[in-house]
């Protein structure tokens, strides 16, 4: 019992001292907002954080890996990146999962996406800014305009022009440029089964096979001699 219960034992301990302990990083980023659109809408995403995954995915996962491959000079990215949205958010989510040694590539991985999905929010938000103030231009001439006319609806016009120029002022205001929330943050914790638990289970396991194993040789034992008496019997 003793020898089982070591050999099981020591072979969990010998498991634990050899796997590198893993851990999650996470970069988080929030999408550019503007005034919600419509009266019954609360989104005030500029993009949804769905439309800026699928990009991520599909144009900036695939250069950005290229470009650490060769910084690194390493033929394959030790650890996978995934992106996703936290349910009911606006955020953006990646997650490696990396020993602490490859942190630092993981930090440089996630710093090349933020930098091209950031890049590509601030261009969403640099047209839509000058769309307004156009528009905001616009409005503000008619509305000089409607102040001189002599017309019957003159007064109409400006009425409608005063409730679209603040409406416009109101959705400049509201315009609020992406920004990156953190990056490669490491979990407190190690990813997977804790070294413990495993050790736990390693103790419990060890006494149920000794017991069994114990049971089993003497099994073993009794069918070899009662062979070998059968044999010498017939002999």
């Amino acid at each position: 019992m003793a020898i089982i219960f070591a050999v099981v034992v020591l072979a969990a301990l010998v498991y634990v001292l050899s796997t590198t302990p893993t851990y999650n990083y996470v970069s988080i980023y929030e999408v550019a907002e503007q005034a919600a659109v419509g009266e019954e809408s609360s989104d005030r995403a500029l993009e949804s954080a769905n439309t800026v995954i699928a990009k991520a995915q599909s144009l900036y996962m695939a250069p950005s890996t290229r470009e650490l491959l060769e910084q690194a000079g390493i033929e394959s990215l030790p650890f996978s990146v995934e992106i996703a949205t936290p349910k009911d958010t606006q955020l953006v989510k990646i997650t490696s999962q990396a020993s602490e040694d490859e942190a630092p590539l993981v930090e440089e991985m996630h710093s090349l996406l933020l930098t091209r999905i950031e890049s590509n929010q601030q261009e969403l938000v640099d047209r839509q800014r000058a769309s307004l103030k156009d528009r905001l231009e616009s409005l503000q001439a008619s509305l000089a305009t409607a102040e001189q006319s002599t017309s019957s609806g003159g007064s109409d016009l400006l009425t409608s022009y005063t409730d679209q120029i603040e409406v416009t002022k109101d959705r400049l205001d509201f315009l609020k440029n992406g920004r990156v929330a953190q990056t490669a943050v490491q979990s407190l914790d190690e990813v997977g089964t804790s070294r413990v638990l495993i050790m736990a289970l390693a103790l419990i396991l060890g006494v149920m096979l000794s017991v069994m194993g114990v049971f089993l040789l003497q099994f073993a034992s009794l069918v070899c001699m009662r062979l070998k008496e059968n044999h010498e019997k017939n002999n």
